[in-house]
């Protein structure tokens, strides 16, 4: 297993002889729901993929309907040919835009292509009445098993899947304005760890971006990678990698 963080929710999976590109937002601006005014961000330093620069992507995952996971720009320049697994939500945009292999997984339903099974799990839910999906990703020659959950995870039902070789998740919480906390932070994600004891735990939907609009200024953030570094050490079991953007790690 080989995990590149890009930045934000981006990441390149390779697992069961797959290349898979995962919630990708590789050209700027990031508006939320077409509104600057309301949320904009951009990259402060280049990526280490565009578009044009990706390895050949064997499938494309979208964990959320959500414009920071499911990035219109970015997926207008991909191959609409590459195979695309999708939460109902995003499933919709990615039909829209003309893909040609989409689908669509609701919560515990399972897809396996080749060597590797994708299972969606209960996430977060974003606004009311819209839940979104966490991802089991499952090498069936290996046995590796890689969960990852961008925003939020409900405790009970992450305790159903057991225990996990790898973890992806946050670890700097976010609070909305009337939605509450919507992205985990320490706690939440030493809770997680505590309940599927991953051998290694790598922190996402973090990065060097520059934001503007009304939303960032309502926006809380709790915790930080330090503060969860810390929590963690009373898990002597899980390993804390915390990538370099562009820079693969191998998990063994």
């Amino acid at each position: 297993m080989k995990l590149t963080w890009i930045d934000l929710n981006s990441w390149i999976f390779q697992l069961a002889g797959k290349t898979i590109l995962v919630d990708p937002w590789l050209v700027d601006p990031l508006l939320f729901y077409g509104q600057p005014w309301l949320f904009t961000a951009r990259h402060k330093t280049p990526l280490a993929y565009t578009p044009a620069t990706l390895p050949a992507i064997d499938l494309l995952v979208i964990s959320q309907g959500v414009d920071d996971h499911c990035h219109v720009p970015t997926l207008k320049l991909l191959d609409r040919s590459i195979p695309v697994i999708a939460s109902p939500t995003a499933a919709k945009t990615l039909n829209q835009l003309g893909f040609q292999h989409v689908t669509a997984l609701a919560h515990w339903e399972t897809v396996t292509l080749d060597d590797l099974t994708v299972q969606a799990i209960l996430g977060a839910e974003i606004q009311p009445g819209q839940v979104e999906n966490g991802l089991l990703l499952t090498d069936c020659q290996t046995g590796q098993t890689l969960y990852y959950e961008p925003h939020w995870y409900p405790a009970k039902e992450a305790s159903r899947l057991g225990s996990v070789d790898v973890a992806i998740a946050p670890v700097i919480g976010q609070i909305f304005p009337l939605l509450g906390q919507v992205i985990m932070g320490p706690e939440q994600a030493l809770d997680l760890v505590n309940r599927l004891q991953p051998k290694v735990f790598l922190p996402t939907t973090r990065g060097d971006i520059q934001v503007s609009g009304l939303l960032p200024k309502l926006i809380k953030t709790v915790g930080s990678i330090e503060e969860f570094r810390d929590q963690l050490a009373t898990v002597p079991t899980t390993q804390l990698i915390v990538p370099n953007p562009g820079e693969p790690v191998e998990i063994n």
